[in-house]
């Protein structure tokens, strides 16, 4: 009875608690202005009171005054912060819930442009309150808290086959058309902004150095913004990762440039010591960045490894190490960017072998809530920022930067893709680069950077801040708003949601090694053959070091056909088809693998073939590799491209038009053998230099055709001559039977006669 009346009465507190809690906030909203007066009008605590060095001393007996003791009091400021931050997070939570309700709207609006709306109408309603706009996109708020969700999730999640395909086509975007429209916008800018000098305007006070400062801040491409607009037109894998892989790796290009300008913007000149200087430092921020983050990589795969009995803090390595990868790099004024896509792009692979399925699902959907959460704050902090301002605006200096963004655009990627499509198999289109072209979008990284200015030594930043401003509002809302009707007007291959399928991993992998054959008879090493050298060291070493227990040993395709297995079974138990598979499924799914249990052991097979000795197979094995070995440094690499001419091309053909009558001689024996007659052939038809005395009789015996009695045709071509008459022999004999190098060849004889 006692056991009964415990449960029941938890279980009816439980139950009543939603009435109980609706019953406090109605009361506390009817004494909310009774009981307030009574805290105010307490008398203050006096029984401690300060000395002008901090210390506090006890107060004086009689001035302690007893009052009601205050029912009810509100302390704002000791919670405002974290109270502020959860509104801002409900707020931006609630546009995007509202946003994706009214499917007509998000098929017309991209949901970037109306979150800014958003931003500027909560900025409006603060400022119509007569209260001060907060400071909400604060640099060091950005950089260290907003943007580090988003660019891990980027790298985490980063389709790595077609980013390192890409890679050539990715730098030459990211590096030199940064480059390219850093100095087109800021050079042209300086320019415009001398024009007129008999009538003096603020614009006459920017120099050269300030002018390529906002330059290199205005020309990276964003990867918030292309990423919002990117995501919801479902552009092609090829373009997306193209324009997004521009973004994140054009950030080592825009760091060095900042600080090479902000730095000798005050010094009035740079060197060329100083632009030597800025390339070095360009290679050490980027390098060093990446190098930050496969090492933290590193430590979240090696650590994974001994979760196994507290899989509950596995996700948290994971958020952890790529943090602090991250915060490391810019303590160093490195990258923090590329440390960040290094980072996931390395631990993804060992920290999935060892991880459980609930911790890869938590960290898979907590990165998306991150990731969406900051990106839909920085959209609306950018409004919020543009009500706030100051503004100084300028006709001329705006309209000016904008033309130029997109004039330095287009001809970047016009110019660039007219290089890149000479060495690219798969050409860039037209309707490509202008895709690539369109989704130059800037975003909030550029106003922040913008914002790190100071004002002393940059009298017009507010100009600055104005003028990017503008950009990233045209950017956002014109081009992104007409990207996606643009996008079905030319008809641009869309993404393909398909499912990867072992059918498809078998062939992808089988290319893979054939193409890496390939390159290695024709002696060119190409990325394939360094792709196969990185995996048998990955599988060698690295494996054994970052994978625990027996995953270290499973074949790529094995892996891949577990993970598939899992995600089956998974469907198919929240479809509710637990009883009987579908008829389209591709293949049986085994709970084994799910629970997996030790197998029962095998019965001895008899082999169809006789086993051999382990000492036999070693040596065959030593045999064809010293062997293989041998034919590959015998013969020299060798390419279309690459071949000269032959000298002795002439006596080549010579020998060609032998063999052809040669051949047609063939055939005139054979005629002759159902005849049973003898012939005698004119030594002239077969030689260049006829020799009357030396006439030779061909024999048929039809009943032994390869009796030695028989003449061989190739003894036609024979000539007095020694040494250089055998050795042309040789070659001729290899040419026309390709019988491979033989053993009496020097080593760097050349293949071909």
């Amino acid at each position: 009875m006692a056991s009964r009346s415990g449960c029941h009465g938890p279980a009816g507190f439980a139950r009543s608690l939603p009435e109980r809690g609706l019953l406090l906030l109605v009361v506390l909203v009817l004494l909310e202005g009774s009981v307030l007066p009574l805290g105010a009008a307490s008398s203050p605590d006096t029984s401690h009171r300060e000395k002008p060095d901090g210390h506090s001393v006890a107060a004086e007996p009689h001035n302690i005054t007893k009052k009601p003791f205050p029912v009810l009091s509100i302390d704002y400021t000791h919670i405002q912060t974290p109270f502020e931050i959860s509104l801002w997070v409900l707020l931006a939570s609630l546009m995007k819930l509202g946003f994706h309700l009214i499917p007509r709207l998000s098929g017309i609006v991209p949901e970037s442009c109306l979150l800014i709306v958003v931003g500027l109408l909560v900025g409006g309603l603060i400022r119509l309150a007569g209260e001060k706009v907060p400071p909400v996109l604060d640099s060091r708020l950005f950089f260290l808290c907003l943007l580090p969700p988003i660019i891990l999730d980027a790298g985490y999640f980063l389709p790595i086959r077609p980013f390192m395909e890409n890679m050539g086509t990715i730098l030459m975007f990211a590096v030199v058309g940064t480059l390219w429209n850093a100095f087109f916008v800021g050079g042209l800018l300086y320019a415009v902004c001398q024009i007129q000098p008999d009538n003096p305007s603020i614009l006459h006070q920017l120099e050269l150095l300030p002018c390529l400062l906002f330059g290199s801040i205005i020309s990276a491409v964003d990867p918030v913004a292309v990423l919002a607009v990117f995501e919801e037109i479902h552009i092609n894998e090829l373009l997306h990762i193209l324009v997004f892989g521009e973004s994140l790796l054009n950030d080592a290009v825009t760091v060095v440039l900042y600080h090479l300008f902000e730095e000798f913007a005050g010094a009035g000149t740079v060197t060329v010591l100083d632009g030597f200087l800025g390339v070095i430092s360009f290679l050490v921020v980027s390098l060093g960045g990446v190098l930050v983050g496969a090492i933290y990589g590193i430590l979240a795969a090696f650590t994974s490894r001994f979760t196994s009995h507290t899989r509950v803090i596995e996700p948290l390595f994971v958020f952890v190490y790529s943090y602090m990868a991250y915060l490391s790099a810019e303590m160093f004024h490195l990258s923090g960017i590329m440390a960040l896509i290094a980072c996931g792009a390395v631990m993804r692979p060992y920290v999935e072998a060892n991880i459980s399925h609930k911790s890869h699902t938590t960290i898979k959907y907590f990165l998306k809530m991150w990731s969406s959460v900051s990106e839909t704050l920085i959209f609306i902090f950018l409004g919020v920022a543009t009500v706030d301002g100051p503004h100084s605006w300028n006709w001329t200096f705006v309209s000016v930067t904008v033309i130029l963004c997109l004039v330095a655009r287009v001809i970047g990627v016009v110019g660039l893709t007219y290089i890149i499509n000479k060495f690219r198999i798969v050409k860039l289109t037209t309707k490509d680069q202008f895709i690539v072209a369109y989704g130059g979008l800037r975003g909030a990284i550029a106003f922040s950077l913008c914002y790190l200015l100071d004002k002393d030594h940059f009298p017009l930043r507010e100009l600055f801040l104005t003028a990017i401003i503008t950009v990233i509002f045209f950017t956002v809302f014109v081009q992104g708003m007409t990207i996606k009707p643009l996008v079905e007007l030319l008809a641009v291959k869309k993404k393909q949601e398909a499912k990867r399928s072992i059918n498809e991993e078998i062939h992808t992998q089988f290319l893979d090694h054939l193409l890496t054959g390939i390159e290695d008879i024709c002696g060119h090493y190409g990325h394939h053959h360094w792709k196969d050298k990185l995996n048998r060291f990955n599988k060698k070493y690295v494996k054994k070091c970052l994978i625990a227990g027996e995953r270290s040993k499973e074949p790529q395709l094995i892996a891949f056909y577990h993970k598939m297995e899992m995600k089956q079974a998974i469907e198919l138990v929240e479809s509710g088809g637990g009883v009987k598979l579908p008829s389209a499924m591709p293949s049986t799914v085994s709970m084994q693998n799910i629970q997996p249990k030790k197998p029962p052991p095998a019965k001895p097979v008899e082999r169809a073939l006789p086993q051999l000795p382990k000492g036999r197979e070693e040596e065959i094995r030593k045999i064809l590799r010293s062997n293989l070995q041998r034919t590959r440094q015998r013969l020299r690499s060798y390419n279309r491209h690459t071949l000269v001419a032959d000298p002795y091309e002439d006596g080549f053909s010579d020998l060609l038009l032998k063999k052809q009558r040669m051949i047609e001689m063939d055939s005139a024996l054979r005629l002759s053998r159902s005849t049973n007659l003898v012939s005698s052939v004119d030594p002239q038809a077969y030689s260049v230099k006829p020799a009357a005395d030396n006439v030779p009789t061909i024999q048929v015996d039809l009943a032994s055709p390869q009796s030695p009695d028989s003449v061989n045709l190739l003894d036609e071509f024979r000539r007095p001559g020694g040494a250089d008459d055998a050795r042309d022999q040789q070659k001729l004999m290899r040419c026309l039977s390709d019988p491979g190098p033989s053993a009496d060849e020097e080593e760097d004889e050349p293949f071909l006669p």
